[in-house]
């Protein structure tokens, strides 16, 4: 016989996760990326760059410029706010942590926000499990807040998540924003205020974080699919839904008056390889949540399949992961447009769960077991053998891969880092030796696997990670180059990020090289120097070192000083300057 649902789920199966395992959970995976570590190359210290420069007051609040550029992102929010953060912060406070305390929020409220999205979706009366003919079924709320629990842990195990989630870049604002305005097009059907005060705060955060055109397709969309639903699905609330793209066309507007449409479509090439490594994102960015959402696809095909739209609990997330999957085949920041679309994945994913056999989870359950586990011993692996040399091959590896580094012993990551290590052996013994009813013990192992590995990187591996992926090696390389007090610093093709660098890890003060210029030092982009008249061998300046980042060598640039005009520099002079 047909079943309405394919969730067969008794109340015994739908047993909550304790509220402060999962609370301390969340800060375990939240906290480690935050603290401790420099801003990381690229988008990371760039926009720490246009935050400082907006904190010390040199750049227009409406216009950010850092060393004479605009932002790439056409985004305000995200640079405010690490900016009044700034301005806000006490003097104990260093500034890239000051910086990063507002993202820290919009992480949690992320986590917040895809918890409530999959719990109100579960709440549709077409997602409820089938009832029993005499009774036994798991009860609505429980049901929902079992649900929510497991989009929770596969919103956290998605390895894409880790690092960008982790960053004071715009994606992670338009990430919140987005799992804001998921929970706010979910909860339509039952609430009135909080709901549209939500949506009206997630729409305007993208707009305001460089998404203009993603917020007014997830709010239309949104809108669209509520209107087409029968009046029962959406308990006579589709006028919330109208207020819904009425929000969205007044971002538009707003959008427009601040000039933040820039429209850089960029389409896949026709050739294999570009197609390749778009598929490839899309396996490892979103595991393990896409096979879940797959299953569910196929499971609650039904539901899904019918001209009635009457499974608005599937069809909302489905929205949610198109709009954002369409943008990472169009944009050229792939990852970050992805990430849009975990929250919405998660809970896809999550409605896999009561249709799963035993079979399956158990599938699940090892696979997570043997990668992660093997994941955290090569971590240690490669910690000991820096510590002690023993094996010898990793701590070989990593003196070729990034020369110049010295590693030391620190005991609080240390022990942290032991900790996690024995929490996840418990957890291990937990869910082999004995069985759960539950229906998220599927995604548990995935989840404290994915948080472990995290964890791990983020003590352990800190130093390496922070010698490899800042420029603080580099700046360091420059400045021992030039005397202790060098006065202004010519700059001639450095990049958004070089620029942020040199201004946070060395304090110089930078200026655009021009005609005007009378600096004594200047620091080139290697290919912008080639090219340039005036430093091919010129009269004005003499080149003085070529250098660039240890594990990174395209980040290569020269270092120039002025020769005097009026007389001849003796030989010995030269060489004592240099």
């Amino acid at each position: 016989m047909d079943q309405p649902t394919p969730a067969i789920v008794a109340q015994a199966g739908v047993k909550r996760l304790p509220r402060l395992a999962l609370l301390l959970f969340c800060l375990a995976y939240v906290l480690p990326g935050f603290l401790g570590r420099a801003p990381w190359k690229r988008d990371d210290i760039t926009t720490f760059g246009y935050m400082a420069e907006l904190a010390r007051g040199s750049t227009d609040w409406w216009r950010p410029m850092l060393g004479g550029m605009p932002s790439e992102v056409d985004a305000l929010l995200p640079y405010w706010l690490g900016a009044w953060a700034l301005q806000l912060a006490p003097g104990w406070l260093t500034p890239e942590l000051a910086a990063r305390l507002p993202f820290m929020l919009l992480l949690v409220l992320a986590l917040v926000a895809t918890w409530y999205g999959t719990y109100y979706l579960a709440r549709s009366p077409m997602a409820q499990p089938v009832a029993f003919a005499f009774g036994g079924e798991a009860q609505p709320t429980d049901y929902a807040r079992a649900i929510a629990d497991g989009g929770l842990l596969a919103f956290i195990a998605c390895l894409g998540l880790a690092q960008l989630a982790h960053e004071t870049t715009p994606a992670l604002t338009q990430l919140c924003f987005a799992a804001l305005l998921f929970y706010a097009s979910a909860a339509l059907p039952y609430r009135s205020f909080n709901p549209g005060l939500s949506a009206a705060v997630a729409l305007l955060g993208l707009t305001l974080s460089g998404a203009p055109s993603i917020a007014l397709a997830l709010g239309l969309g949104g809108t669209t699919l509520y209107l087409l639903a029968p009046a029962s699905e959406t308990s006579q609330k589709k006028i919330r839904a109208s207020g819904l793209a009425l929000l969205s066309l007044v971002c538009a507007v707003l959008a427009s008056y601040l000039d933040l449409w820039r429209w850089r479509i960029d389409l896949p090439h026709a050739n294999l390889a570009e197609w390749q490594s778009l598929g490839r994102l899309f396996l490892w960015f979103t595991w393990p949540a896409w096979p879940l959402a797959i299953w569910t696809l196929w499971r609650w095909r039904r539901q899904i399949f019918n001209l009635r739209f009457t499974g608005l609990h599937l069809w909302l997330p489905i929205w949610f992961v198109a709009v954002a999957s369409a943008a990472t085949l169009t944009t050229p920041a792939a990852d970050r447009s992805l990430l849009l679309a975990l929250p919405a994945l998660a809970a896809l994913a999550a409605f896999a769960l009561p249709t799963l056999s035993r079979s399956v989870g158990a599938l699940i359950d090892w696979f997570a077991l043997i990668f992660f586990s093997g994941c955290a011993l090569v971590i240690w692996i490669v910690w000991i053998s820096m510590q002690t040399g023993f094996p010898a091959r990793p701590a070989a590896n990593v003196a070729r891969l990034v020369p110049g580094f010295d590693h030391s012993f620190s005991l609080m990551p240390f022990l942290i880092a032991v900790g996690a290590s024995l929490v996840w052996t418990w957890l291990v013994t937990w869910r082999v030796g004995r069985h759960q009813a539950a229906i998220w013990k599927s995604v548990v192992l995935p989840a404290g696997g994915a948080a472990l590995s995290w964890l791990l990187l983020m003590t352990l591996w800190l130093p390496l990670l922070d010698f490899a992926r800042s420029y603080a090696p580099m700046v360091k390389l420059v400045t021992s180059a030039m005397p202790q007090s060098p006065g202004c610093v010519a700059t001639l093709g450095l990049n958004r990020s070089q620029i942020a660098a040199f201004q946070f890890h060395s304090q110089l003060e930078l200026q655009v090289l021009d005609t005007h210029n009378t600096c004594q030092w200047l620091i080139a982009d290697i290919d912008t120097a080639s090219k340039h008249p005036d430093l091919r061998q010129g009269p004005i300046w003499q080149l003085r070192r070529s250098m660039g980042h240890p594990a990174e060598r395209k980040d290569s640039i020269w270092l120039y000083e002025r020769r005097l005009q009026l007389l001849p520099v003796p030989p010995v002079a030269t060489e004592k300057q240099g």
